[in-house]
């Protein structure tokens, strides 16, 4: 009865949490909506798969330096000018993309894209959290259905545009984006800017709490492995764009019914610290076996979609715990966070095409299971800074000076 009363209070949102909640979801849709075409974009533009492996490095490193912006920006304009600015720039240069000529022209409007990517991501994430009903919990299980719904319908809509041309699904994220920016103006009202304006210091300081450079270095290290399996795994796979398209459309599917349904039942019957690190263990377990059965393609697309259930748990917990674990702003903590993450992100691509190349197309998903081992161990490291749970900053990014933030154990149930 109370797990019924608490989906019903996830249900019941403001208009402006679903505003915020499906552009999210497009925004999301944005990241593997370009999956399915990295084979066919190599072959057209005469490029090696490291070089097209580029378009996810310039997107991941300029989101995450650009981290440290967003809340500098945001405090000063305002949530909602900051979500249609970073909308803005997704839509001109997602198009800008796809009318490029060279891997280089897309590389670099990738690294834009990246910008106005982080400028959305960060504020939405807080946006979210600031206007939902029923307690953190529900924002972020919102907030982490909204991630796995665009990914996994993101390379559905990408295999179908992209069987059509490369160009399409950049085209595409250009108009779901727009549609996303009009969602945004028509139904967020204006947020005023907070009393006190954020530093550009502001994210790096906050890295000064270890139980959040913990969790940042974790996640640095799990996503390495995320983005291994990610970015790398269509070459090997040989397949065209429509059936890579359904191949991780599965793999998006479970990872958003596992972060909605069973990362918290999950939590609540192991604890967090055993629910992350067990989770840890099978997305390692998962890469070894896409390394040892590499050439094995129907072992490759099984281990791609299980993966989804490991990945949804481990997104949902990590997300939840950098809500909780820093005393300071939680816009702040999110962009600490992402600026450290998203260096796993940025590195892992390139990489994987790098060592695929000068070895074997086994090895990235060896070296990616590596990672995640490593991310077990620095999460047991501080594993009693990542479970000790603060009040965060009473005035937050979007200016609500007189709400307080702090989770109930009513909330937590």
């Amino acid at each position: 009865m109370r797990s019924q009363a608490s989906d019903r209070r996830l249900l019941r949102q403001p208009k402006a949490v679903w505003a915020v909640a499906f552009a999210c979801v497009v925004a999301f849709m944005g990241i593997g909506l370009v999956d399915p075409i990295l084979p066919a974009l190599a072959k057209s533009l005469h490029a090696s798969p490291s070089q097209v492996e580029l378009l996810f490095t310039s997107y991941f490193a300029i989101t995450g330096a650009a981290m440290l912006v967003t809340g500098w920006v945001s405090s000063r304009i305002g949530a909602r000018r900051t979500l249609l600015a970073g909308l803005a720039l997704v839509v001109a240069f997602s198009a800008a993309a796809g009318a490029s000529r060279s891997i280089g022209e897309i590389v670099a409007a990738r690294g834009v894209w990246g910008l106005g990517n982080a400028l959305f991501i960060a504020t939405a994430l807080s946006a979210i959290v600031g206007a939902a009903s029923g307690g953190l919990a529900g924002a972020i299980v919102l907030y982490e259905a909204a991630l796995g719904l665009g990914i996994a319908s993101g390379p559905l809509v990408g295999g179908e545009l992209g069987a059509i041309s490369w160009r399409g699904p950049f085209f595409g994220t250009a108009t779901l984006m727009a549609i996303g920016f009009i969602a945004i103006a028509a139904l967020l009202e204006p947020t005023p800017a907070p009393a006190r304006a954020a530093s550009l210091g502001d994210p790096l300081r906050a890295l000064r709490h270890r139980g959040l450079l913990g969790l940042a270095l974790t996640a640095l290290l799990y996503n390495y492995g995320f983005f291994t399996l990610l970015a790398y795994t269509p070459f090997p796979l040989r397949l065209g764009a429509h059936q890579l398209g359904y191949v991780f459309f599965g793999w998006g599917l479970l990872l958003a019914l596992s972060s909605v349904l069973l990362a918290p039942r999950v939590r609540d019957a192991l604890g967090l610290v055993p629910s992350l690190a067990g989770a840890f263990a099978l997305v390692a377990a998962d890469l070894v076996a896409m390394g040892v059965w590499t050439s094995t393609r129907l072992a490759l697309v099984v281990a791609v979609v299980v993966a989804g259930l490991f990945l949804g748990v481990v997104n949902t917990l990590v997300t939840e715990t950098v809500m909780r674990v820093s005393p300071v702003e939680r816009a702040t903590a999110s962009a600490a966070y992402s600026f450290v993450r998203f260096i796993g992100g940025a590195a892992a691509p390139y990489l994987a095409g790098r060592l695929a190349e000068r070895f074997s197309p086994h090895v990235p998903f060896f070296v990616g299971a590596t990672g995640v081992v490593a991310a077990i161990l620095v999460l047991l490291a501080h594993r009693r800074e990542v479970t000790q749970e603060h009040e965060p900053a009473r005035r937050e990014a979007l200016g609500e000076p007189a709400r307080a933030y702090a989770l109930t154990a009513s909330e937590a149930d």
